[in-house]
């Protein structure tokens, strides 16, 4: 996946940075509820690949824009990209005759993901974040260097979003030393989250809050209430105490998969939120004084749940020796195998699942919620979360593929 000829990457990259986007009139003045957000030093981002529905929200205190398989199949199941899509076909063939159809289709899967992404820039102005292909998530190498094509489309605005797979922690690794501005998403915990910054030192890091209580209300084992908020938060504060310490990560916390306006409050104080367009314009409009929007007091939220959450909050002193190792020993640690063993000898044996490919179907089957009674206590909640996460998005990227292909091969 990484020996793509030049004349094709030269070709891809041509075809990403043509288009222009229309001008959109956009508020000159910040909502009072936006300031009252960002004084507590969270940045909000909207989470959206339509430019459309980014410019119904837009507020001039939002400072990025978020992309991912799901959104931008969005994007593309709409027709928008055709024309784009079928000419990019033609060309890349007429530079690579004989293009293997796979390797076509990733191509402008790459040249689509990122007009999507410049569109966005182009009219607001601010970062854009660009997701990597699911299926190279666990191969190290092909991280690596789609993750520089992405940066080098935009190197001033683009973030590269990479999914948590012990491959990517070594990925982000070496990208985070090039200085390529990356999101690693898809976590789930407080755990997940330090080891990312201890080790991979991104600039950002998430909890995917919306999806931890909906796992929770789903499978029936309670209202999910405040499951996501504190793991969250929690992860937030432990991210936040390691960029204090002398020579720390540099690491941001995002609230990710916010579902609504109350959750924007109630996280206010979060490095950064994304939010959905639909759910900031809800915090925008609601009735409260801006003046109460204050920084959260307190990580120990009353859960409603009967499943054992603690994982998603709690940071065992044997994981903290584990991942300072890991930060340590980072040299040393060439192959996702050696982060795996080095997990072990510290007696951290349930992060690294090693899902079979019978498994993983029945996983992206299911949908982004799984089934907890398929897969606790076998699995933690963590590591299951985000390989439910993952195996959704490969289905909205196969998805995505199969209309690329039925245009352009």
């Amino acid at each position: 996946m990484t020996g793509v000829p030049e004349q094709v990457r030269s070709v891809s990259l041509d075809l990403a940075l043509e288009g222009t986007s229309p001008h959109v009139a956009l508020p000159g003045a910040a909502h009072p509820m936006a300031s009252a957000l960002a004084a507590t030093g969270t940045e909000p981002w909207l989470d959206t690949g339509d430019r459309g529905a980014a410019a119904s929200a837009w507020d001039p205190e939002v400072k990025a824009l978020t992309t991912n398989n799901t959104l931008v199949n969005q994007v593309i199941q709409s027709g928008a990209l055709d024309e784009v899509i079928a000419g990019a076909s033609k060309r890349l063939r007429a530079a690579a005759p004989g293009i293997d159809d796979g390797v076509l289709i990733r191509e402008i899967g790459f040249i689509a993901n990122a007009r999507v992404a410049l569109d966005l820039v182009r009219t607001f102005g601010v970062k854009v974040s660009v997701e990597l292909h699911p299926a190279i998530a666990e191969d190290v190498n092909a991280t690596v260097a789609w993750g520089r094509r992405y940066s080098a489309v935009c190197p001033q605005d683009f973030i590269v979003k990479v999914p948590m797979t012990p491959a990517a922690f070594l990925a982000v690794r070496k990208l985070s030393a090039e200085r390529v501005p990356v999101n690693f998403t898809l976590g789930f915990s407080a755990r997940q989250n330090v080891l990312a910054a201890l080790f991979s030192r991104p600039l950002w890091v998430n909890v995917f809050l919306g999806r931890l209580n909906a796992v929770v209300h789903d499978n029936e084992v309670g209202s999910g209430a405040n499951v996501g908020e504190r793991a969250c938060l929690a992860s937030d504060a432990a991210i936040k105490a390691l960029r204090r310490e002398p020579g720390g990560p540099p690491t941001r916390q995002i609230a990710a998969s916010i579902r609504d306006g109350a959750q924007v409050r109630a996280l206010a104080g979060v490095d950064v939120h994304t939010a959905p367009p639909k759910a900031f314009v809800q915090y925008l409009n609601s009735d409260l004084d801006p003046t109460t929007v204050r920084p959260y007091e307190s990580i120990l939220l009353p859960v409603d749940t009967d499943l054992d959450c603690a994982v998603l909050w709690s940071v065992s002193p044997e994981f903290e020796a584990f991942a300072r190792a890991a930060g340590g020993q980072g040299a040393d640690v060439r192959t996702p195998g050696d982060l795996v063993e080095l997990a072990r000898s510290h007696g951290i044996n349930d992060l690294f699942r090693e899902w079979t490919p019978d498994e993983r179907a029945e996983i992206r089957a299911d949908g982004k919620i799984p089934v907890l009674e398929k897969w606790l206590p076998g699995a933690t909640l963590d590591d299951l979360m985000t390989r439910a996460a993952l195996e959704s998005f490969t289905a909205d990227q196969a998805t995505l593929d199969d209309r690329i292909r039925g245009l352009a091969c």
